[in-house]
């Protein structure tokens, strides 16, 4: 399976212009009974103007694990930022009932 890659109206996370999104396809493997390419756009939208510290930095790229509630479900965004690029690449997401 290949990496899709969305354009999206302009966003700003952490300062950062995104307008493109790339998911990998690696939610599918366990959740694509309950997540898809339009829920995962639509959580990235949901960073919009948001200031997020990093799980993990590492050759230009922050990694973060984000805790989003979208339509009364609660949903875990692993996605990067790379310097100074204009997307968002999403790596997993899930639905995440911790509270933490």
């Amino acid at each position: 399976m290949n990496r899709r890659e969305f354009s999206i109206k302009p966003i700003k996370i952490n300062r950062q212009k995104v307008s493109k999104v790339i998911i990998d396809p690696h939610y599918e493997e366990k959740h694509s009974d309950h997540v898809n390419d339009k829920l995962v756009i639509e959580l990235v939208k949901m960073l919009d103007g948001r200031i997020e510290v990093p799980e993990a930095e590492d050759e230009g790229y922050s990694y973060f694990a984000t805790l989003l509630i979208f339509n009364n479900k609660q949903y875990r965004l692993i996605w990067l930022l790379e310097d100074t690029s204009i997307y968002i690449g999403v790596i997993n997401v899930y639905r995440d009932n911790r509270t933490e």
